[in-house]
């Protein structure tokens, strides 16, 4: 039934993003004395509905892409037959007899709630604190970019061009901002035998311009290694009885060389009740260490060695005020990360095939849950920060166009006539219709 976490993960990821922006148009629309008509969850045939004393009927609807406030205005005929059957206070206040401002602070006012729950969801993840790997790499890939600077041995990443990292994720996002882009992606790292910091430039023409899926490290001959260094020692184990410590890095196995953790389990797994001499560096001196890993039975039913060691995780976390705040910044930095890769793919630096549809929104939500809750987190924020600037976008059908048309007003100081905002409303829907169809195609071409 594994089959069932990728619908549910996506009816939870969009249901909440949908929620939280069109509740944003709900209570201004509220507070700006405006009768709401109907907060649906979804479209089409309703599941399930509602009615709070207000007269508001609230809908949970059964095609679950979206959502909508409808809102009172005598001019619509339908909504005025529904006044006359009296689930429409006669005294209502209509859409079109509000201020332009109070239509233009609806309208911004669902955007601005995916932006504050993505503030929320991020500031959350700061508090509870995530366990992260330290973001090392191995010596560079022959014939890459990195091959061409003086880099040979392992090291860390700790800044991509001036601003710090501390995961591989935040390397991602840094890389990503580069795409399209000539020049050079300067790189601050510490090298890991020296404790040596220092910058490396690596040069780019025309970074990954026009590919649908670019490999960020591998293209600049970045290859993520987990260093084979002991961060945690579990009492009364193998690795106790033989006095490694922690900070202990494991250079060599029975005269074997070996750089990452994986090469070292491999040899712990392999060898169960056998003795290891394992070469140490510790606090800058060499040592040798003899371990017999303990045999154990796994669950396929053979049986592996086990030493009894975890390798070295930081857990970073903050308190409230510091999470709102790195909260916020990060909810900006993503902001401006999605508007930078939309103008990159409408100058066609940034292949177009990037972009990610309903097919591919249900295989990352999936996805995200065999990682993890915090992950999933992750993604809804990103999610939310995604709908937000897409409805900001001056586009007929989006809020931003709904800005548009009442800012004209204001300036023109009378309405657009309804034939010309029914015209390009049309233009809006055949747009946002050919989007949907190209992002969809995109999905079930990365799928087959």
């Amino acid at each position: 039934m594994d089959w069932l976490q990728y619908p549910l993960a996506f009816l939870l990821l969009l249901g909440v993003i949908v929620v939280f922006h069109e509740f944003g148009h709900f209570i201004v629309a509220r507070r700006s004395g405006v009768h709401v008509v109907r907060f649906s969850v979804g479209f089409g045939r309703p599941l399930l509905r509602w009615s709070d004393r207000h007269g508001t009927e609230f809908v949970l609807a059964a095609i679950p892409f979206g959502g909508y406030v409808q809102m009172y205005d005598d001019r619509d005929p339908v909504v005025n037959a529904e006044a006359v059957e009296g689930s429409v206070p006669t005294d209502a206040l209509g859409y079109t007899h509000l201020s332009p401002l109070w239509r233009i602070a609806i309208s911004l006012a669902g955007p601005i709630a995916n932006f504050i729950l993505a503030i929320v969801i991020y500031a959350a993840l700061f508090m509870v604190g995530t366990l992260q790997f330290t973001p090392t790499f191995a010596g560079a890939e022959p014939g890459s970019i990195l091959a061409q600077t003086e880099v040979t041995g392992p090291f860390e990443v700790v800044a991509v061009d001036g601003s710090s990292v501390q995961n591989y994720q935040d390397i991602a996002m840094g890389l990503g901002d580069r795409l399209g882009e000539s020049g050079d992606i300067v790189l601050g790292i510490v090298d890991l035998a020296s404790n040596r910091p220092s910058d490396v430039a690596l040069p780019i023409t025309n970074w990954h311009q026009g590919v649908g899926e670019p490999d960020l490290f591998g293209s600049l001959g970045l290859r993520p290694m987990r260093l084979s260094v002991v961060g945690q020692i579990v009492e009364d184990s193998a690795a106790a009885s033989a006095g490694l410590q922690p900070g202990d890095w494991i250079v060599g196995v029975d005269g074997e060389p070996v750089s990452q953790w994986s090469e070292w389990v491999s040899y712990i797994v392999d060898s169960p009740g056998r003795e290891l001499t394992f070469e140490v560096l510790r606090e800058g001196r060499t040592l040798f260490v003899r371990a017999v890993p303990e045999a154990v039975t796994a669950e396929n039913g053979s049986t592996i060695g086990r030493l009894g060691v975890a390798p070295v995780r930081e857990k970073v976390q903050y308190g409230v005020v510091r999470a709102a705040q790195l909260g916020a910044a990060k909810t900006g930095d993503m902001t401006v990360m999605t508007l930078s890769m939309m103008k990159k793919m409408i100058v066609g630096s940034v292949s177009a095939e990037n972009l990610v549809g309903p097919v591919g929104i249900v295989k990352i939500a999936g996805d995200s849950v065999r990682v993890g809750w915090q992950f999933f987190l992750n993604i809804m924020a990103l999610m939310s920060v995604s709908l937000g600037v897409l409805n900001l976008l001056p586009i007929p059908m989006l809020d931003g166009g709904h800005v548009v048309f009442t800012s004209l007003e204001m300036l023109r100081a009378k309405p657009l006539s309804e034939r010309l905002q029914l015209s390009v409303m049309q233009i809006g829907i055949l747009l946002l219709g050919a989007v949907m169809i190209f992002v969809t195609y995109n999905d079930l071409a990365r799928l087959l």
